[in-house]
């Protein structure tokens, strides 16, 4: 088994796993990988938010697969497994039926059904029970604090995956599903073992690092400026409000107005992803008690009828579910990011204030807002 480290791009965040097969005396030398995309398909990034992702099986010389992973500065290390000759014999025959054109795509589970997994699938596929898997890795983590050191480096990704990811995502790991990650699936081939009649052996006969990248860092780790700019900007809103109410000037409708559209875009692409996409671990987002699609609308009138009925009720109910939020923060259920909670604090300081005082049209000093 091949185990590429990871690299810059966000597709190469997490590494990858495949299989060589080397058989120097047939002159063969292949990389079998199950993580091939087709990028330039037009309709990927639609086909990608739906979560219709057909990935398959390619097959390419492996001494340009390791060119190009050299190109990406990523290591490579190998695990020779310890099969006999027809252990060796059936896993090829079956990684040569799954490459066949009628065999070689699937549809991509991040989780569950993914580049890592399909290949312990093919060797459980060809040796059967003769491989076994222990109880390691065992993670003790969730999935969405699997996922956390790989995003280390990237605040954006990281923000955006608690974003859209549900309550799926926050159910603890066994040791076969910590898998889908290719550092996890490694450990997992180190401790499992492998029969062949009576005799029960260690499956990885070695391992080798095959290529090292100087200076190779997986995942450094960034500044986490998301966190830093929702801090900024409550500490920026409070400044704001607190202006407004000394001096007697009524809240203008443009700053609040972004303010909600934005947490209502926020909701309404949590709604796409548990509604709409055929994604599982986006379904049951509590990001939804913050993130109200009907942010949109409210944002609308507060621009073009702030004096309407019914919005300073709804903007009083907007700052209530905030505080709520806020309050319950260590209790629910699902892991929110650590800076959305700034933003909670935010909307409810917002619309708290324009409920209270200021949810009038705002006079021509007060537009600067």
């Amino acid at each position: 088994m091949v185990t590429i480290l990871p690299g810059d791009p966000v597709y190469s965040m997490f590494g990858h796993s495949a299989l060589r097969v080397h058989d120097p005396a047939q002159n063969i030398d292949r990389l079998y990988n199950y993580g091939t995309f087709d990028f330039s398909d037009p309709l990927f990034i639609p086909k990608f938010a739906y979560g219709h992702l057909r990935y398959f099986l390619s097959v390419v010389p492996y001494q340009r697969a390791l060119r190009a992973y050299r190109q990406q500065r990523r290591p490579v290390l190998e695990q020779t497994l310890n099969l006999t000759r027809t252990q060796r014999t059936a896993l090829f025959r079956v990684l040569q039926v799954n490459a066949r054109p009628e065999n070689r795509h699937y549809q991509y589970v991040f989780f569950f059904d993914n580049c890592s997994t399909r290949v312990r699938d093919a060797l459980e596929q060809a040796l059967g029970d003769a491989v076994q898997f222990g109880g390691r890795p065992r993670p003790d983590a969730t999935f969405r604090h699997m996922l956390d050191p790989y995003a280390a480096n990237l605040p954006l990704v990281d923000l955006s995956f608690d974003l859209a990811l549900g309550t799926p995502a926050d159910r603890r790991v066994t040791p076969r599903e910590a898998h889908f990650l290719p550092d996890y699936l490694f450990e997992a081939f180190a401790h499992a073992t492998v029969q062949s009649g009576d005799t029960t052996r260690a499956l990885v006969a070695r391992t080798d690092t095959t290529q090292w990248i100087d200076g190779y860092e997986a995942t450094p780790t960034a500044f986490p400026w998301p966190l830093v700019a929702g801090w900024t900007i409550l500490v920026l809103t409070l400044g704001w409000t607190g202006w407004q109410a000394t001096t007697g000037r009524r809240p203008g409708g443009a700053g609040d107005a972004l303010l909600l559209a934005a947490v209502g875009v926020t909701g309404l692409l949590a709604c796409f992803l548990w509604f709409v996409s055929t994604y599982a671990v986006t379904e049951h987002n509590w990001n939804l008690l913050w993130a109200w699609p009907t942010h949109l609308i409210a944002a609308t009138v507060l621009l073009w009828r702030p004096s309407a009925p019914g919005l300073r009720t709804y903007l009083a109910a907007t700052a209530v579910g905030a505080a709520v939020v806020a309050l319950g923060w260590t209790w629910w259920p699902q892991d929110l990011h650590a800076a959305v909670f700034p933003i909670v604090l935010t909307v409810g300081v917002r619309t708290g204030w324009r409920a209270l005082g200021g949810a009038g049209p705002g006079s021509a000093r007060g537009l600067e807002g």
